[in-house]
């Protein structure tokens, strides 16, 4: 009986040994963050009010992309003295998200944003978020320009 018990924990030891050693084995969890080239808009771009944006970028990851997203928000503290701006302005805010999942690799071109003609002129941020199927995240933050001067920059496509 005794040695029936032994030979019992004895195989049931190596079974757990095995199992992890195969455990131990395999890959490890994708740890890596995705790539952002942002192409369109630059750093300090001048963005037309009351256009939309042209947007270009490329996204890469080592596994598998998930999503991104594009926020802009205001850069200024709303001080202002001009009582007939204010009432006919307002601070431009976007956030949208996108699915890119499936994909290692995508470029992105679009005009989705869309500045309206109300919008407050002045200094914004623009901030590209990038997830991959792991829930890994990088980002990149650049300050921009909303103006009726700005220049809408012209580009052949048939988008």
């Amino acid at each position: 009986m005794m040695k029936k018990n032994f030979v019992f924990y004895a195989c049931s030891l190596a079974v757990v040994l095995v199992l992890a050693g195969f455990a131990a084995c395999e890959e490890e969890s994708d740890t890596l963050k995705p790539s952002i080239e942002l192409i369109e808009p630059a750093e300090g771009e001048v963005l037309l009010i009351g256009a939309d944006v042209h947007f270009e970028m490329a996204l890469s990851d080592n596994e598998q992309l998930g999503s991104y997203k594009i926020e802009i928000h205001p850069n200024f503290d709303g001080h202002d003295h001009d009582t007939k701006a204010e009432a006919e302005t307002e601070p431009f805010y976007f956030e949208r998200s996108w699915d890119v999942s499936g994909k290692k690799n995508t470029s992105v071109h679009h005009h989705e944003i869309v500045i309206p003609e109300n919008a407050t002129p002045g200094d914004y941020h623009l901030i590209v978020y990038c997830a991959d199927a792991a829930g890994n995240e990088s980002h990149i933050a650049l300050n921009i320009e909303l103006s009726h001067e700005g220049e809408h920059i012209g580009h052949d496509h048939d988008d």
